[in-house]
Formats: structure tokens, C-alpha cells, sequence
């Protein structure tokens, strides 16, 4: 209720003044006064305001300074947030000390060339050293932006080291799901084709292969068996449609086997194919202190953002693809907890939650997504724990003791006698890994 009255009270004095204005424009006709006619008086008047209204002007800057300094972000809690802060504080500078400069010259100059019909502008139509000036002076500051810019971002962006730790963010409508290597210290291959309702990352292995193959033959099945009873022709046209689909996909299915046999012949035990079965499918997200890593992303549906504002990195989640970014925490969830200023951020929301009846809030680094991918978007987020190197490993230890595939599941394939897996029918090849 007190929103809609501040509303009416706002639109009203809009109203207001719109009407002043028109009866003092009314007035200035009845006395013969032409709109473009402007008196001495006028001029002064403006002169004097223009030397006034910077005192408000910055004064309002400062109050914001100080009033919501505090809410910004803490100090950064990785290297690259620390490269990242150190560039976004360079451009600050630059556009603070721009923004202060100009508009004092801007308000001084106006004050104090006031309209005198004594003095004539001095008009000069061109003045190539003036032009050579301004056309310099940005493009310098341009080119030490750009260059201090691309320098940060080839250090962010560059491939992570040989000994990082790989681990992987999958999106989708509207949730996040990690996945980390298991004891073999590799992510397995994963591909689209053998998404299911008990494989949602869609890792790739012989027992997934053959799962998806026996779930699209059921599917089969049954539409065929309706397909034989009396149905209706839009059905009927709908499940002819369906059948099209499943034969397609399980052709699909096929020519990947054919790639993951190829691959791993290849490759042998370094194929992607190889290690997936041992790998951790976790809703925990955590990361160990001081050591790097590297995030592979990808999404199922539409574009997302893995976005981690206190590590100050941002990555989209594109799908058909896999995406990286590289990080190393320096600070954990538990010393980030005892920084006063996010404690001083903590004790704000928890008056106000407290106000509202709300429970406490305990601070904790946040995965959300930065793109705007549905009604539920707001919602999408993940909790991130930051430990120390011993005990995220002792955490992924533990968690390794749930594999994807427990090891009842995990049968070795047959070897061939040139040394990859027993040869399988295939038609053609499609694949997409990490």
C-alpha cells in the first residue's frame, strides 16, 4: 500500500509541474513575451546555479560512496578474482577521476562564460593540433586499457596447468550437477545419445550403451503393439513418427559404440571412454584450497552461466558443446566466514530476515546462473564449499566410494586380439566427448 502511494504521489507532482509549466507559458504570451527572448536576469540566475549545483551534484556522489560502499562484493577468493579486481579497479580510477574532471570544467566553464552582450565567442572552425589532442590523449589511455585488458584475460583464460584437477558444472532447466573423476583421476566421455533418467550427464560406457539401446527396444515395442490395436489416424500418425525417432536415435546409439571402440584402440587406456564408470555424480560442489582447477561446462537444454561472483568468474553453459574455465581458491568457505565485512553483510540479512521471521543466514560461496533461462532462473544455484587441499580429499575419497557404476556393473569389456575392445556392428560415426 505504501508503494502505491508513493506512486500516486510521484505521478501527481509530475502532473504538477507539467501544469506550471503551461501556465507559465500561458503567462509569458499574455504579456507579449517571445519564447526565444531571454533577459539578463535569466542568464545570471543560471550562472549562479551552475556554480551550486556541483556542490549538490558530488555531495550526492560521496553520500553514495559511503552509503553503499559496504555492499559491495568482499575481497576475491581466487587468483583470477584478484587479476580481475585489479583490472575493474584500474577502469574505476580512470572513470572516477574522468567523471570528476569533466564535470567540474563543464559546470565552471558554464558559470563563468555567461551570456554578456559585451563579449563576443571566439569561433574557430578547425584547429588541427586541438583535434590531434583529443584524438591522442583517448586512444592512449584506449590502448593501455585494451592491452592491461587482453593481458588479464590471455592469464585467466589460458589452459590450465598439466596437474590441474578437472571436474565438471552440467546445467539444465533450471539445476546444477557436478561430476568429478573418479580413482582414476580422469572424467569419462559423455554424449547426448545416452541421456536417461538414470544417466542425466549422459556418460558414456559399454553398460550405458547397451541400457539406452534396451530402453529405445521396450519403447519400440510398446508403440508397436499400440500401433496394432485400433487407434485413431492423428495417433496413429504420431506413433508412426515416434517409431521414425527411436530407429534414428538407436542408429545413433550404434555408430557411437563404433567410435568408443575406435577411440579406446586407439588410445587405449588414455581414451576418455575408459574412465567414466568410476566417476562421482554429486550434488556437492566443493574445491580445494590453493590447488588449480579446471571446470568443464556444459548444458542439456538452452544457454546458462556459470557464474561464481566471490571467485569473480563467469563461464557460459552452451549446449553441443563443452566449455572451460580454470580456477584456484584462496580462501575457504570457513575462513571467508570469520572476514568481518561479509560478517557485518551477514548480521544486516539476518535483522532484516529476523525481522520478516525468516531463519538465520550463514554465508556460503554461491554457483548461479547468469543468463536468463526460464520462469525459475532466479532459483537456479548451487552451493560452493571451499576446504582445504586435505580435506577435499579426503571428501572425494569418500565420494568415490559411490561410482557412477558400482563395480558390480563396471565389467571389463572383452579385449580383441589387436588389443581394443571385441569389435560391435556399426554404420557411420557421431560423437561428442569431453
Amino acid at each position: 500500500m505504501t508503494k502505491l502511494l508513493i506512486l500516486i504521489v510521484v505521478v501527481l507532482g509530475i502532473l504538477a509541474v507539467a501544469q506550471l509549466a503551461r501556465v507559465y507559458e500561458l503567462t509569458s504570451k499574455l504579456r507579449g513575451k517571445r519564447e526565444e527572448e531571454i533577459f539578463d536576469a535569466d542568464n545570471r540566475m543560471n550562472a549562479t546555479l551552475m556554480w551550486l549545483f556541483p556542490i549538490a551534484y558530488f555531495g550526492f556522489f560521496l553520500w553514495l560512496v559511503m552509503a553503499y560502499g559496504d555492499k559491495m562484493l568482499p575481497v576475491a577468493a581466487s587468483t583470477q578474482g584478484v587479476d580481475t579486481d585489479a583490472l575493474m579497479n584500474f577502469n574505476w580510477w580512470i572513470l572516477i577521476i574522468t567523471f570528476i574532471v569533466t564535470n567540474i570544467l563543464l559546470f565552471y566553464f558554464a558559470g563563468k562564460y555567461v551570456f554578456s552582450k559585451d563579449r563576443r565567442a571566439y569561433w574557430q572552425p578547425h584547429n588541427n593540433k586541438l583535434e590531434l589532442a583529443w584524438t591522442i590523449a583517448p586512444a592512449a589511455v584506449l590502448a593501455v586499457i585494451i592491452i592491461f585488458g587482453l593481458n588479464t584475460w590471455q592469464n585467466i583464460t589460458a589452459p590450465a596447468l598439466p596437474d590441474a584437477m578437472s571436474m565438471e558444472l552440467y546445467a539444465k532447466q533450471f539445476d546444477w550437477t557436478a561430476r568429478y573423476p573418479g580413482n582414476d583421476g580422469m572424467l569419462g566421455a559423455t554424449d547426448y545419445r545416452v541421456i536417461s533418467g538414470e544417466n542425466p550427464l549422459g556418460i558414456v560406457t559399454e553398460a550405458t550403451i547397451n541400457k539406452r539401446l534396451e530402453e529405445i527396444s521396450l519403447e519400440k515395442a510398446d508403440t508397436e503393439k499400440e500401433l496394432g490395436g485400433l487407434i485413431a489416424d492423428s495417433r496413429r500418425e504420431e506413433l508412426e513418427h515416434r517409431l521414425g525417432y527411436l530407429d534414428r536415435i538407436a542408429a545413433r546409439i550404434v555408430n557411437l559404440r563404433m567410435v568408443m571402440a575406435q577411440d579406446i584402440k586407439t588410445k587405449g587406456a588414455a581414451s576418455a571412454y575408459l574412465h567414466g564408470a568410476d566417476d562421482v555424480v554429486t550434488k556437492d560442489f566443493m574445491l580445494p584450497k590453493g590447488r588449480e582447477t579446471n571446470i568443464l561446462i556444459r548444458s542439456r537444454d538452452i544457454i546458462h552461466s556459470a557464474y561464481i561472483p566471490h571467485l569473480r568468474i563467469q563461464m557460459n553453459a552452451v549446449p553441443g558443446m563443452t566449455t572451460s574455465m580454470k580456477v584456484t581458491p584462496t580462501i575457504t568457505t570457513d575462513s571467508m566466514r570469520t572476514i568481518a565485512e561479509v560478517m557485518q553483510q551477514v548480521d544486516e540479512i539476518n535483522a532484516i530476515r529476523a525481522g520478516k521471521g525468516q531463519s538465520p543466514y550463514v554465508f556460503d560461496y554461491l554457483l548461479l546462473c547468469n543468463k536468463i533461462c526460464g520462469a525459475a532462473h532466479y532459483n537456479m544455484q548451487m552451493t560452493l564449499t571451499v576446504t582445504t587441499a586435505s580435506e577435499f580429499d579426503a571428501w572425494l575419497a569418500e565420494a568415490n566410494k559411490k561410482p557412477f557404476e558400482p563395480a558390480s556393473t563396471n565389467a571389463e569389456q572383452p579385449a580383441a586380439a589387436d588389443g581394443g575392445i571385441a569389435a560391435m556392428p556399426v554404420n557411420g560415426n557421431d560423437s561428442s566427448t569431453n
